[in-house]
């Protein structure tokens, strides 16, 4: 399993380049919630927490799809917005999430890992240093 420390994970993020300005930062909660605290810290944008949930903590999947677990209760329509998650990995529920905020005016995808619009790394076996 490839491991980063904190640091090198947070000077990626201080790195990064993005391409156009947002409004916000959309968190798929739970995995999304450290990497868009970091962000925030960047990029001086209020946090939006996106309740979803398809996979337990051992990653496995406990539904056929994702699950919205709370309504969305900030107001994204026409907004530009920077959807955070730790992992992408198939897609599922990043998709889903993007369903969801289809009223915004662009979404872009931020992965720690995986396959995303602006991704710090997208390895197969991937360690975050902040999982207990």
């Amino acid at each position: 399993m490839n491991s980063k420390s904190f640091e090198e994970v947070t000077a990626r993020i201080k790195q990064i380049e993005f391409d156009e300005p947002f409004d916000m930062i959309v968190a798929v909660a739970n995995g999304g919630i450290i990497p868009a605290a970091l962000l925030n810290q960047r990029l001086n944008l209020e946090i939006h927490l996106l309740k979803l949930n398809l996979r337990d903590q051992t990653q496995k999947q406990l539904y056929d799809e994702p699950r919205l677990l709370e309504p969305i209760g900030f107001d994204f329509e026409g907004k530009r917005i920077l959807l955070v998650e730790d992992r992408i990995k198939t897609g599922t529920t990043i998709n889903y999430a993007r369903e969801l905020l289809s009223n915004a005016a662009v979404v872009k995808t931020f992965a720690v890992n995986g396959n995303a619009d602006y991704s710090l790394y997208n390895e197969s076996c991937f360690r975050f240093p902040w999982i207990l």
